[in-house]
């Protein structure tokens, strides 16, 4: 695991899109492609718009990525509550990217079940019986100690079968689509993207604190042979 820290989240988006860029392009060298799995949130779309900017737009081959997305608000693409809809108009509709590669959840016209079913289908034909999955997993967490939609309580957590799988969130009074983390845990690289102190006791808990899965389900996440990085700026590592 290495830790990175940052002053605040505008360099912690300046730093994670340095090594964002810089892991892309060596995949691109050795395999000819990079995957990726993208993250909703507020950071995210600092780092999304930073990536579109004139600074970091033409530092990489774009029609080489894959896109995927971790998990999903079952909403329409209309909705402002939606994942994808917030990574197409930060980033996704900014840099010339190769639309067929970009393979999201489908929320509209099926139910969340079949919808998890197909992504599922999507990402054995990509990985299934390959040594790692997804280049890199981005993952944000909740002051909960939430990551992906694995919140604290929730059987979805310790789920191994199942890649991706959809439940109904009382909270939110919503159904949630997610990858489990398996997916994680198989990919090529993990970044956690913690930023703000409203995040810091739980960051403890997380990075220091015992192993409580049920309690902040950020912890189940240790990819088995691949690299595990934390991007944190000052204000959520206070009490490191």
């Amino acid at each position: 695991m290495q830790i990175h820290k940052s002053k605040d989240i505008d360099q912690l988006s300046q730093d994670f899109a340095h090594f964002l860029i810089d892991y892309a392009n060596q995949k691109i060298a050795i395999n000819g492609a990079f995957s990726v799995a993208l993250s909703g949130g507020s950071t995210p779309k600092k780092l999304h718009l930073l990536l579109a900017s004139d600074d970091f737009k033409d530092k990489t081959d774009w029609s080489k990525w894959h896109f995927f997305m971790g998990d999903e608000r079952f909403v329409p693409f209309s909705d402002d509550r939606s994942n994808a809809k917030m990574c197409y108009e930060t980033l996704l509709d900014r840099v010339p990217v190769n639309k067929n590669q970009i393979h999201f959840y489908q929320t509209e016209n099926i139910e969340p079940a079949e919808s998890a079913l197909q992504y599922e289908k999507l990402l054995r034909g990509f990985y299934e019986g390959k040594q790692t999955g997804i280049d890199l997993v981005i993952l944000g967490m909740g002051d909960d100690g939430h990551t992906l939609s694995l919140f604290p309580g929730q059987p979805i957590i310790h789920e191994t079968k199942k890649w991706v799988d959809s439940f109904w969130l009382e909270a939110q009074d919503m159904y949630r689509i997610t990858m489990t983390h398996p997916i994680a845990n198989h990919a090529g690289a993990v970044a956690f993207l913690v930023a703000g102190a409203g995040k810091s006791k739980a960051l403890k808990a997380v990075l220091e604190g015992a192993y409580e899965p049920d309690i902040y389900p950020s912890q189940i996440i240790s990819p088995t042979s691949g690299e595990l990085h934390w991007f944190i700026d000052e204000a959520a590592g206070g009490l490191l």
